[in-house]
């Protein structure tokens, strides 16, 4: 951390919330004009609430992914819960994602409860606005202003790159001044290992259905690096909880694990601008998500 605090500079953090599926990791992937945050049409895609850094001459500013908040069914799901609720302390912004698609509900006016009690700035991006009408845009801004003061309003599509550096510019503006809290090179606070595991999770989200991806954790168990080959060498495990959720994963004769172990290399290999040689191998983990011990050692808590 650089805790020299220039002439001008801010720093500072925004925490995405909202409902599951709002769209908080695309904006945040638009935004950095990279892939660090996992996406897929999974409602609690996100698990792990992290930090990523855009660094600019004037100004450092993080943005904190959060799970998406809903009524837990499990010890997961309260989990994810906590984990959201926590980014609201020491921001300085929180960022209220609402889906233009979606008509403005209890489970949004259940979050916008939970932000009165966090007294902090707040905006309101709306999200996948390529997906709506103006008409739908109107609704959404007019019965989210009814429930909540706002500070500002944004309309974004982070897909068409709409809204992005609006949303961006906003941010900063709120921003007060202060040092780089992190390393102005780093752009997050996760460690590789959980990075690998999300990329993995990630494509098994997008290649299965049904109850499956929520059953689905990723452990990595061993990364090695040689450095004169630039070439990443990586063991992971994935935990299912039946037998038959197993054999979804691996498919027939292994096809479909191919698959995602292929997808999940080209996305490491982009963000470490190295080679990848990725092996995975799948267990079966009964009740995982009813178990708070078996919650933690996947990193999923706080």
């Amino acid at each position: 951390m650089d805790n020299e605090i220039k002439q001008g500079f801010r720093s500072g953090f925004v925490a995405l919330v909202g409902r599951p599926n709002a769209g908080k990791s695309t904006l945040i992937n638009a935004a950095l004009g990279q892939k660090l945050a996992i996406t897929s049409n999974t409602p609690q895609t996100t698990r792990h609430r992290f930090r990523a850094i855009l660094n600019m001459p004037t100004a450092q500013l993080i943005l904190v992914d959060t799970p998406g908040m809903h009524k837990p069914y499990d010890a997961l799901g309260e989990e994810l819960n906590r984990s959201a609720l926590k980014a609201f302390e020491d921001v300085d912004v929180v960022a209220f994602a609402l889906d233009a698609s979606q008509p403005f509900g209890k489970g949004d006016r259940w979050v916008l409860q939970q932000l009165e009690l966090a007294r902090v700035k707040t905006i309101l991006v709306i999200t996948k606005t390529s997906l709506a009408s103006s008409a739908q845009v109107e609704a959404q801004v007019k019965s989210a202003h009814l429930a909540y003061d706002f500070v500002d309003t944004l309309l974004t599509s982070a897909l068409e790159g709409r809204g992005v550096q609006e949303f961006i510019s906003t941010c900063m503006e709120l921003l007060p001044m202060g040092p780089a809290w992190f390393s102005r090179d780093s752009n997050t606070d996760q460690p590789l290992e959980v990075l690998v595991a999300e990329f993995v999770r990630e494509k098994i989200l997008t290649s299965t259905f049904d109850e499956l991806p929520h059953a689905v954790g990723v452990q990595v168990e061993e990364i090695s690096y040689v450095e004169q080959r630039n070439h990443y060498s990586i063991e992971a495990i994935i935990y299912v909880e039946r037998d038959s959720q197993k054999g979804m994963i691996v498919g027939k004769g292994g096809s479909k694990i191919k698959v995602i172990g292929t997808e999940a290399r080209k996305d490491l290999e982009h963000l470490l601008s190295a080679s990848v040689y990725l092996d995975l191998r799948v267990k079966v983990r009964k009740n995982w998500r009813k178990d708070a011990h078996q919650i933690k050692r996947f990193g999923y808590a706080e």
